[in-house]
Parts: C-alpha cells; structure tokens; sequence
C-alpha cells in the first residue's frame, strides 16, 4: 500500500473514531478523545499530501461505494498541495480546540454547550475529514457527494451556539441557501460537461473537453466557476461569509477560513485547467475582474468593520481574491501562449493559499482566545489586552504581520510573486493584456496598503489601547494547549516567511499537475518556475531574485540601529520632559474615552472612499414637550452596510416575500380548487410534452 493510500486509509479510521466518540463519549472524554481522533485525520491526510507532492500518486475505484456510479479517489500533485494543507491546518486546530473547549468561566459546570456540544463534536471529525478527501475525488458523483457533505457538516458547526445568538440562526440561514445555490450551479454544470463527454470520470471529463463545442465548455467554466467562487467568498456571492464565519465558534472558524474556502480554488484551477484544458482569454479576464474586486472590496468592508471576527472574514475574502488575480493571470498568460509566466502566476495563487492558510489559522485562534477570555468582539470595547493577555497579542501579531503583505511576513512573499507575475506580463501584445494586467497590480497593491490599516487598527485598538470595558479588564491568558497550538502556527508563518524557497519544488510539481502546456506556446524553453532550494527565490528565466532572511536581517539591523540612537539622543530631552506633567491645565492623565476607536481609526478611510461604502447616517432630536427650542435627546446612528448585498439582495429578497404573501392567495382551503390546480398542472405539463415531442 502506498503512503497515499495508507494516509487516507487511516484520516477515514480516525474520522469515524472521533464522530463515534463525539457521539457516544461523556463530556469531558469526548472532548479530549474527539480532538485526538481530529487532529489524527489532519495529520494522516497531511502525510498523504505531503506523499503526493513528493511525486507519489495514486488512484482508486470503489465501486459499491456509492449507489449507480460508485466512488473514484485520485491523487496528484494539485491534490496533495490543497490536502497538505488542510491536513496542517485540522491538526493544529484540532488540538487547539481541545483547550478552547475546555470548561471556564461563568458556565464551567456544563461541558455540553456549543462547540462542546455532542453534535458539534461528533460532526467536527466529519468535516475535517471532507476537507482532506475532497481534493481527491476524480469523479462528478464522488466530488459533489463530498462536496456536500463538507457544506452540511460544516452548517452544523456554524450552528453549535443557535441557542445562544439568533444572529447564529440567521448566519445559519444565510450560509444554507448560498451553499444549496452553489451546488445548484455545480450540478447543472458538471451534468453539462459529463453528458456531453459521456462519462462522469474525471479521466473522461478531460479526454473530451477539446472536443466539445465553445458555448458547452464556456457555459461549464460559468457555471462551474461561480459556484466555487461563491464557496470561496467572492463578490457578489459573499455575503454568507462575513456572516457564518463571525457567528462560528472559533475552530469553526479557523477551519473554514484556512482551509475550507481554500476549495474555492481548488476548484477553479481543477476544472479551468486540468478538465478543461485551459479556455479563451475572457474566462480569465473575468476570474482577475472578480478577483481584484473582490479583493479591494473586502480589505475596504474589514477597515470599516468593528466585530474582530468579523474583520477577520473580510480578510479571508481579500486573500482569497489575491488568490483568484492569480488564477486568472495564469490562464490568460496560458491563452496568449506564455506558459512559463502562466506557471508563474498560478505558482504565486498557490503560495498565497498556503501563506493565507497558516496566519488565517492563527488569527482566528487568537481571536478566538480573545472571545473565550473577554465574551467580546467589539473592538471598541476592548483594549489593554497586551498586558492581561500578552502571549495571545505576540501570536496575532505575527498572524497580522503576514496579513498585510510586508516583510517579514509570509504573505509578502507570494504577493511578491504575485506581482512580478503581472509586471512582466505586460510585456505581451493585446489590448486586453495592456487593460487588465496594470488595473490588477493596482487592485493588488491597494488591498495591501489597506490591509496595513485594517491590521494596525485592530492590534492598536484591541490590544494596545486602554480597556474600554470590563470584560477587558478582567480577561486572562488562555490554557497551555491554545497557545501551544497557536504557537506551531506562528512557527509555520515564521517558516513560510524566511525560507520560502523549501516550496519551490512542491509548487512546480502541483502547477505541472495541471499542464499548463496544453493551453498556450512552449514559451521559447522558458520554465516559469520558482524555486532556490532553501532561503531565498529565484524566478527561473526571469531576472528577479528574493531573499527573505537577507530583508530580515536588514530590518532587525535597522530597528536596533534607531533604538540605540533613539537611547543616545533621546535621554536628554527625557529629562527635559520631565516636569511637564505639572502643566496639564487641570486635565488630568488620558482616559480611554480619549483614545481612538476602531470606528474612529477608520473614519478617515471611509471618506476617501465615500462612493464606494456609501455609509448611511441618521440624527433624530427629540424636543421637550415644555418648548420646542429645548431638546431633550438627540441621537445619531452611523453605519457602512454592505453596498452590494444592500442593492443586489435586498430587493430579490423583498421580491420574494412579496411573492410569499401573494400566493397565500391561492390557498384558500377549498378541496375543489386544490383538484382545480392539479387538473392544470397536468394539462400544462401534456401541452409541453406534445410541442416538444
């Protein structure tokens, strides 16, 4: 047996191991037992990526699997980048939920509530385990069954606190019907492409993709296309995001930022590459248009937004569209004939997965911790938990610092590549390439600049500032195993950052997988790959090199080098300052009512962007009954709604209820009209079989 074979073998042993005790286990021991259990299917499917990647493929069939078509599993190098991945991401966070369950606080005598609960703990191993598997299915029936398992196990975990929050019930609702909508679209467009091609298999899927017609394989690539980009949170298919993964308990959260969207992606690249063989330039176009608008859109939505969490989903939606102007430019450099840039730039969207899913992971963690300690989100109600809790503000600084793409974090690095991907593709004829590729670079280095903001915002007001409440004055250090597992995610981060290169192989083998040859020109020889063995970067054929621990070391250099001279020139008018405090004309030390908050802190952008966000403002003054000059309360109510789900959602779903109402109508209790409607329904229904016939 394969290590392949023999990692996913023992991921579905140790699924159904923490299902039956997260079942079955009283509280205490399903917690520990169903963590372990978790955790194992992270690291078993980790090591079947990890052996993929390696060069070890592997395919099965499993024919009594499922009814009619059976199940079908392979593995290449794409597959096992996306399963490594995931499989890292359960592990850590498997082992991190064993201490964010663990009973504290005023509810410390029942062990059963929300992620604790025997439903959340039985389903959790199931997810976890449809995240690793997913990847590796080669057949339409076996990716949409486990497609939709990953959709439904993951809706149970949002909803492990309804009883608590309705906002959970309403997130619930919301993640429901755009998952349902999104396999709706998968069905419609895979039942396309398998009829056409005449088998379900992904092996025959490919072999008959170059000889459909141009309309069937667009309409697949549409169809197809959307539903993974709404899994994976793009714009306008996103709303459920800033929604369900706030409202999730936090490994919940951790999951579905770091690797369940991740799918999203893997998606695009299997079916736009590797079943279809590659398309015309504008599938791509619109991939980097939905891609960068997704981008800018959501790090603009997360500067504006207060709920830590849900700050956070914002940004998951940002980086996974950086991910998509990845895809995007590969394909388009594939369709103009430049396989080696087109390997490039899927390589960068690949990097960017990976270095998203390891500070993704760990901010939710911490921000997680923060919620467990504090019962709060609200930015504006923290503060001063660099001191009550400094080992979680250390760890979600560094899950910050990869998050707004500057040294020394790792998502500078694949933004890096990212962008070189784009500069030197500029250097190809068309007016579509001369259009798109400067809008996409400065998509790209907008959402960066804005996610500078959004992250000093909330390290600044949630953790620097004075306490605001007293859940912040109260809070303590999370247990032991959180900040552990917290831990070997900033470890990965720091890992990702500084030596990059160790990737480099891998990357190459997982864009090989998808053989972007097949798609455009040899390229002149040109490889496009992108590795150094080790420290550093280099791009293959393209003059541009990156070494990551050379910008560390003149970073550290420069920090010591102002501190010293800060030390040296500084002491002196220290001194002079001394007295100063004595001339504070009667106004006292700074409360926290005098420091910014997050509504605050990003006032300045919401200006600069005002037509985008549309904010929306109200002020009501009440007058005194005695005189209409005296006023008794004026209250002013300021909010950012989301501009497209407020144009594009509300008025379809006021339509729909509209309808609702409507057809109340119709039900008047009257046997007879019941008879009435069914006697037309099948009139109507003979009508169209006798013209289509």
């Amino acid at each position: 047996m394969s290590l392949v074979a023999a990692g996913l073998a023992t991921a579905a042993g140790c699924g159904a191991a923490g299902a039956a005790a997260g079942a079955a286990l009283p509280p205490r021991a399903r917690r520990v037992v169903g963590g372990l259990c978790t955790a194992g299917v992270g690291a078993a499917g980790g090591t079947a990526g990890v052996a993929a990647l390696g060069g070890a493929g592997w395919a099965t069939e499993l024919p009594g699997l499922l009814p009619l078509a059976g199940a079908a599993l392979s593995v290449d190098a794409l597959s096992g980048l996306f399963m490594a991945v995931a499989g890292a991401v359960v592990a850590a966070v498997a082992l991190y939920g064993i201490g964010y369950t663990a009973p504290h606080g005023p509810h410390t005598g029942d062990e059963a509530r929300g992620p604790a609960s025997r439903t959340a703990q039985a389903v959790l191993p199931l997810f976890a385990l449809t995240l690793v598997l997913v990847p590796a299915a080669a057949s339409v029936s076996t990716f949409l069954s486990l497609w939709e398992l990953m959709a439904l196990a993951s809706l149970l975990l949002v909803l492990a606190e309804h009883r608590e929050r309705a906002e959970v019930r309403r997130a619930g609702v919301w993640y429901a019907v755009m998952s349902q909508l999104g396999l709706v679209l998968l069905l419609a467009g895979f039942a396309l492409f398998a009829g056409a091609a005449g088998g379900e298999g992904f092996a025959a899927l490919r072999a008959a993709a170059a000889g459909l017609s141009p309309a069937v394989r667009g309409t697949v690539f549409a169809l197809t296309g959307l539903a993974f980009a709404s899994k994976a949170g793009m714009v306008p298919l996103h709303a459920w995001l800033p929604r369900a993964h706030p409202e999730a308990p936090a490994p919940v959260s951790a999951l579905m930022s770091a690797a369940m969207v991740n799918l999203g992606g893997y998606g695009i690249v299997r079916t736009g590459f590797d079943l279809l063989g590659g398309g015309p330039a504008w599938w791509w176009l619109a991939l980097m248009t939905l891609g960068g608008l997704t981008a800018a859109y959501g790090i603009l939505q997360a500067a504006m937004a207060a709920d830590l969490k849900r700050l956070l989903a914002h940004s998951t939606a940002e980086n996974m569209g950086l991910v998509l102007v990845g895809t995007g430019a590969a394909g388009l450099f594939a369709a103009e004939g430049d396989s080696a840039l087109a390997a490039l730039a899927l390589s960068a969207g690949l990097l960017h997965v990976v270095n998203h899913s390891a500070f993704k992971a760990l901010l939710f963690g911490a921000a997680g911790s923060v919620v467990r300690a504090t019962g709060v989100r609200d930015l504006d109600r923290l503060g001063g938990l660099r001191a009550r809790m400094p080992v979680t503000a250390g760890l979600f600084a560094v899950g910050a610092l990869g998050a707004v793409a500057l040294p020394p974090g790792n998502g500078f690095v694949s933004e890096w590549l990212l962008l070189q991907s784009l500069i030197h593709g500029l250097e190809l004829p068309g007016l579509a390439v001369a259009i798109a590729l400067p809008l996409a670079v400065g998509l790209v280095a907008l959402s960066a600049g804005i996610a500078a903001a959004v992250f000093v915002k909330a390290l600044g007001v949630g953790f620097f500032a004075r306490p605001r409440g007293l859940q912040a004055h109260r809070a303590e250090e999370s247990p032991p195993l959180v900040l552990a597992a917290l831990g070997v995610l900033a470890v990965a981060c720091a890992g990702l950052a500084l030596v990059p290169g160790l990737l480099g192989p891998a990357l190459d083998r997982a864009v090989a997988a998808v053989a972007l040859s097949r798609t455009g020109a040899a390229s002149g020889g040109r490889t496009g790959s992108a590795s150094n063995g080790g420290t550093g970067m280099r791009l293959h054929d393209i003059s541009t090199s990156l070494s990551p621990l050379w910008v560390v070391a003149a970073l550290t250099g420069a920090v010591a080098l102002t501190g010293a001279l800060s030390r040296v020139y500084g002491a002196e008018a220290r001194h002079r300052r001394a007295g100063a405090r004595l001339w504070d004309c009667g106004g006292g030390a700074p409360t926290a009512r005098m420091a910014y908050t997050a509504t605050s802190f990003a006032e300045p952008l919401q200006r600069v962007f005002d037509d985008v966000l549309a904010p929306e403002q109200d002020v009501a003054v009440t007058h005194a009954r005695e005189s209409a000059y005296l006023v008794e309360r004026v209250r002013f109510r300021h909010r950012v709604p989301d501009r497209i789900e407020h144009r594009l959602y509300e008025p379809v779903l006021g339509a729909l209820a509209r309808t609702g109402r409507g057809a109340r109508r119709l039900a008047g209790g009257s046997v007879h009209l019941y008879l009435g409607y069914g006697f037309l329904g099948l009139l109507s229904l003979f009508v169209v079989l006798v013209v289509g016939w």
